[in-house]
């Protein structure tokens, strides 16, 4: 009997309803209007980045074969957090069920770690380009730069098992409001019932290490290029190093500083409210930021970005004047078509 009532108490929450940012219908619709515009925006730039990159060769770069994927990441990043908060903005509390709040955290987790290991990787790539610039080319070979970005995907594939693993070993018979605009797993673990210690330390351990790892290879790569970078005799070469690296280092300090904030200070420090404004930062601004930084920052990017406005530019006018030309083909067909029958009619 004792047995029944536990597994009963366990079953008991098959579902969880997203609180969101706030409660005020006014804010609601106005924070609904930005978001929106935000996540359109994070869309098209980040889209736009792969698409130029796929499509100028002067873009088929390792730095930029990267940079592609981390505007693909940072669509799916956003992608995975945003219609749902857009859904709690029109009135609509979202409920989601233990299914559904596990594959959003395994998305979220996902993405996440792998931006983490591709800005890494990324750091890695400059650290080669300035460092080693002669065997740039050898050493960022095709064959090592798939495995750097498959190394990245499947990282961040294992952090989610993680999180999503012990999500689902807990149990839920209690409260089912999740105090947040997504299932993150800090507000899910307060709704547990069962108090797992291994489901609390496992992914604070996985997350922890993934940071401090990935930024230690940003910070050595960068305390590498420094010392290169001081050793350069010209200012132009110095001036042109660190151009390479400035887009980088503000996307690198822009993301590893919010979830810092999240991860690694004491959960005391800070209340939810500001737990969930940063978390809007790190997943919805950010990746609406990336293609901002990458674009007007980077010359190669704004070169290629003026080329294909120019190449869209000719292939509308090379378009209208098709159109043109078959609107007159259309009228001088009328025009002795008529002549022609004009001419029967006198004939007659």
């Amino acid at each position: 009997m004792a047995f029944y009532m536990s597994f009963k108490n366990h079953t008991a929450v098959t579902e969880f309803i997203i609180l969101g940012l706030t409660d005020a219908p006014t804010l609601r619709a106005i924070l609904f209007v930005v978001f929106l515009g935000v996540y359109i925006f994070t869309l098209i730039g980040n889209l736009s980045i792969i698409i130029l990159i796929r499509n100028c060769s002067q873009l088929h770069t390792p730095m930029y074969l990267f940079l592609s994927h981390l505007a693909f990441v940072d669509v799916g990043y956003s992608s995975s957090v945003t219609p749902v908060m857009l859904m709690n903005f029109l009135g609509e509390i979202p409920s989601l069920p233990l299914a559904g709040c596990a594959s959003q955290l395994c998305s979220v987790v996902t993405f996440g770690t792998a931006e983490c290991f591709l800005l890494s990787v990324m750091a890695y790539d400059r650290y080669v380009a300035i460092c080693s610039p002669l065997l740039y080319c050898t050493n960022m070979s095709t064959r090592l730069c798939t495995v750097l970005v498959i190394a990245s995907y499947l990282g961040g594939c294992m952090n989610a098992w993680a999180f999503t693993g012990c999500l689902l070993s807990l149990s839920f018979c209690g409260p089912n409001k999740v105090n947040h605009f997504f299932c993150d797993y800090s507000p899910l673990l307060k709704l547990s019932c069962s108090h797992d210690f291994l489901a609390e330390i496992i992914p604070a351990v996985t997350s922890g290490s993934i940071i401090v790892v990935t930024v230690l290879i940003v910070v050595i790569s960068y305390m590498y290029i420094l010392f290169s970078v001081l050793k350069m005799h010209s200012s132009d070469e110095r001036h042109k190093a660190f151009s390479t690296c400035t887009s980088h280092l503000t996307a690198v300090t822009l993301f590893y500083g919010t979830i810092t904030f999240i991860y690694v200070m004491p959960k005391s420090s800070y209340s939810t409210d500001q737990n969930k404004v940063v978390s809007v930062f790190y997943t919805v601004m950010i990746p609406m930021l990336n293609p901002l930084i990458y674009s007007l920052r980077n010359k190669e990017v704004k070169g290629a970005i003026r080329k294909l406005i120019k190449l869209i530019h000719v292939f509308n006018i090379h378009f209208v004047m098709w159109k043109c030309l078959g609107v007159l083909d259309m009228l001088f067909d009328t025009y002795f078509l008529n002549i022609n029958k004009i001419s029967l009619m006198l004939i007659l």
